[in-house]
């Protein structure tokens, strides 16, 4: 991924030399299990270990792939200078390079969503804190982005915490999932190496032994993964699009923070724009494009062909530090968000009650009116402010057929904002849980 969507930390994960080191644990965690079989003699397994402090020449690793066209020799070869050629003849016995590209995957891939974890957990608290800021702040809720019934801001704000909770735990599961390792050998029996040599490898590094590989770890763990991710992208392109929306000029009930100096436009110097949650909306496209290829990695040739690797080279890195950016970026937005209650009732009223409706229909009903009959009524009065600029309350009580079952009093109570938030608390306590 490039610079501009990065953070380092993520980045880190993926460098050259993490995934060289990564590599190195594996062989040398490998040596160590083979001697106390009795398999290798202890002094060459200790040997190994005279590269731990080693800074791996990645130039040089790159100058021996050249000639060999394949990374794992190249890199053996490379160990084997600074071990000494002799010492480390029994590095990687037994094993074939899947061993150590897919548990070092997995290990990059474990360490990426103990990240993405940690993003979330601060994305939560900083959406907590605006549903309890804004509980009892009052707006129009939408459905197909027109009036429906008065909602607040902190259901709002809530409603996405609730969703960005479960892709908390859909991530954590998702981790335990793919944090497995194999060292099994060619087409996954042992036939050349020890399960117990497995054993201690993933122990070291903090995975499960896969219960059953071929040469490969099974892709419908990973294929899980990327899924995961997909859906938390679209959980931010969810949240990044309701800012969107509540900026609009014609609605601006919030919008992204505005810094000094920053500036909107080239041509418009007026503008405000929500530039940050448009860019989100952008990267979670790019962190679903993942999605599929994923899945497709799933189907393999026999034990194993190589069709997956270029794939998992590229979203392997590119998704999961695009989606750290992501919810550093969203966390960010919704923390510095600006909330303007004032237009909210504004826009709210509008449309002259038209968003108390339901509750003119459901009086009628509960007062002998049909419910066919009720909607016909409530309509009417209805396309009036629609169509006319009428008052709704004003129609209504000046409509000889409501008055027939509604007296002024019961009409007039209709129009309580407080009624639609009365189980804001049962929400929270359910959201919240405290």
């Amino acid at each position: 991924m490039i610079p501009r969507y990065s953070r380092p930390d993520m980045v880190a994960i993926w460098s050259p030399q993490t995934k060289f080191r990564i590599w190195y644990e594996i062989e040398a965690h490998a040596c160590d299990a083979m001697a106390d079989l009795g398999v290798i003699p202890r002094e060459n397994a200790d040997a190994v270990w005279k590269a731990k402090d080693v800074e791996f020449d990645v130039a040089r690793i790159d100058e021996i792939e050249a000639v060999t066209k394949h990374d794992v020799i190249a890199f053996l070869t490379h160990l084997a200078e600074h071990v000494g050629s002799d010492e480390a003849r029994f590095v990687h016995q037994g094993m074939t390079s899947s061993d150590v590209l897919d548990t070092c995957f997995n290990v990059q891939l474990t360490r990426a969503a103990d990240l993405l974890i940690a993003d979330l957990d601060l994305l939560l608290a900083a959406l907590k804190r605006r549903a309890m800021e804004h509980k009892d702040t009052l707006r129009v809720g939408r459905s197909h982005g027109i009036h429906a019934e008065p909602t607040t801001m902190g259901l709002t704000f809530a409603r996405f915490y609730a969703e960005m909770d479960r892709n908390l735990r859909r991530l954590k599961t998702a981790r335990e999932e793919i944090a497995t390792g194999a060292i099994s050998g060619a087409v996954g029996t042992f036939a050349n190496i020890d399960p117990a040599v497995e054993e201690h490898v993933c122990a070291k590094l903090g995975l499960s032994p896969e219960p059953i590989s071929t040469q490969v770890i099974p892709r419908d763990r990973h294929a899980a993964f990327f899924a995961t991710l997909g859906v938390i992208a679209s959980s931010i392109e969810n949240v990044a699009t309701e800012v969107r929306h509540m900026q609009r000029t014609e609605v601006l009930e919030g919008a992204e923070f505005f810094s000094a100096g920053q500036k909107g436009s080239s041509a418009m110097p007026h503008k405000k724009n929500p530039v940050l949650t448009e860019n989100l909306t952008g990267l979670a496209r790019t962190i679903r494009m993942a999605v599929i290829p994923a899945m497709e990695n799933v189907t393999m040739w026999h034990e194993r062909d190589i069709s997956h690797s270029s794939v998992e080279r590229a979203i392997g890195p590119d998704t999961t530090i695009t989606l750290d950016f992501a919810l550093h970026r969203l966390t960010g937005v919704i923390d510095k968000m600006l909330i303007y209650p004032d237009n909210m009732l504004a826009n709210m009223n509008k449309f002259s009650g038209l968003v108390m409706s339901q509750r003119v229909l459901l009086a009628l009903t509960q007062a002998g009116v049909s419910r066919e009959d009720s909607y016909k009524l409530v309509q009417r009065n209805a396309m009036k402010v629609w169509e006319e600029g009428k008052d709704f309350k004003t129609e209504l009580l000046a409509d000889d057929e409501v008055l027939a079952a509604l007296s002024a009093e019961q009409i007039e109570e209709k129009f309580d904002l407080g009624y639609h938030t009365k189980h804001v608390d049962t929400i929270f306590a359910r959201v919240f849980g405290d």
